[in-house]
């Protein structure tokens, strides 16, 4: 694509979403998050694969949030649309679903603009900038568009999401923020990167810890949580089985797994945990 950026972009410094979608192969990026995501690589070499098992998992979550009749979505913190968009993943068991997708950072939703104009459907599809940090902004301007029954159950996905806040940011409250909207019977869906529980040879814990460490030079920093941390912003809603465990352990039979396959032998290869959980 062309290294104009538009306005809003900052190309002083590479952002997650569009590392993330270079990892995935997109081509919403500029040269700066090329260089940086080429330096992943080269730490861990399945960076690639690690990102597209957590594309896996979405689509696996998404499936079976409308199995069990939740076919409403908010994505927060979406990225730049890739392969398998929650739309899509929904839409193939129902296409009556509906999904709002929330991001902050201007490409990302500049892209999704572009993907639901030509693929979606204005009535169920729709996307708001906002920083999902400012809950009462997001849920309501993701009420403004139309789209979402905020009375419905709704399948809430912070997918790579949540590992962008540190510790200064009250994450805990953020999350309960966004629990006590869900209407009863709604799903919770998180993914959240780690370099905790690893089982990998010394050497290799030391690249994947300086994966968190390139992230510092970005807009983006990343940090690392353990499972039971992760496990706190489910609240006291219902984890789904098996609960909170590594991205390839959580249901791989349900659907396309290429990826999440790679790490049969030794899931916290993909450095990141999951869980769903229900609103009673």
């Amino acid at each position: 694509m062309s290294e104009q950026a538009p306005e809003g972009v900052d190309l002083e410094h590479p952002n997650a979403a569009r590392i993330y979608d270079y990892l995935l192969g997109g081509t919403a990026n500029w040269a700066i998050d090329r260089s940086f995501g080429d330096l992943i690589v080269k730490h861990v070499p399945l960076a690639r694969t690690i990102a597209r098992v957590n594309r896996e998992f979405l689509g696996r979550s998404v499936r079976y949030c409308v199995r069990n009749g939740v076919s409403q979505f908010l994505d927060l913190g979406s990225g730049v649309p890739t392969v398998g968009n929650v739309h899509e993943a929904a839409d193939e068991l129902d296409e009556s679903s509906r999904c709002v997708y929330v991001d902050r950072e201007p490409v990302a939703v500049a892209h999704s603009e572009l993907l639901l104009e030509e693929h979606g459907d204005p009535a169920r599809h729709a996307v708001v900038r906002a920083d999902f940090r400012d809950v009462p902004a997001v849920w309501r301007q993701a009420a403004e568009t139309g789209v979402l029954d905020t009375e419905r159950p709704i399948g809430l996905i912070l997918c790579a999401a949540l590992h962008f806040l540190g510790p200064a940011e009250p994450v805990e409250q953020i999350m309960a923020a966004y629990r006590e909207r869900l209407p009863s019977g709604s799903y919770l869906i998180i993914t959240h990167g780690t370099k905790e529980e690893l089982r990998l040879p010394p050497e290799q814990i030391e690249k994947i810890s300086a994966v968190f460490e390139l992230y510092e030079q970005s807009d983006n920093p990343v940090y690392s949580r353990s499972r039971a941390e992760i496990t706190k912003f489910f609240g006291d809603f219902a984890l789904v089985e098996p609960g909170v465990v590594w991205l390839p352990e959580w249901r791989p039979g349900d659907g396309p797994a290429q990826a999440t396959a790679k790490f049969t032998e030794n899931p916290s290869l993909s450095t990141g945990f999951c869980g769903v959980a229900r609103k009673a």
